[in-house]
């Protein structure tokens, strides 16, 4: 039967930890994105020609930061995979530590 483990106990517990820092700092930023900060004015992709094509002067620059943060929240999603992948790497190593070969 082939073996579903393909890395080691040390880069699994890196992949959790990563993981879980991941999607802390990406919820985060898809939270403040979404509350249209003005701290991350900086991150959000927009040129000049959308503000002075815009007819109602905000609303342009609010839906950048809407789709910035819904970025965010996919980001975060892909680290929860990540995680999950990483956990079942760390409960395979252990199964395979009390395997008598």
């Amino acid at each position: 039967m082939p073996s579903l483990l393909f890395c080691g106990p040390k880069m699994a517990a890196c992949g959790i930890v990563i993981s879980i820092w991941g999607v802390i700092m990406l919820a985060m930023l898809g939270i403040f994105f979404s509350a249209k900060s003005a701290v991350l004015i900086e991150d959000v992709p927009f040129t000049e020609d959308d503000i002075r094509n815009d007819k109602s002067p905000p609303q342009n620059i609010y839906s950048l930061y809407n789709q910035v943060g819904i970025n965010c929240f996919i980001a975060a999603a892909v680290y929860v995979v990540v995680g999950a992948i990483s956990l079942c790497q760390v409960r395979l190593n252990k199964r395979q530590e009390y395997m008598v070969t």
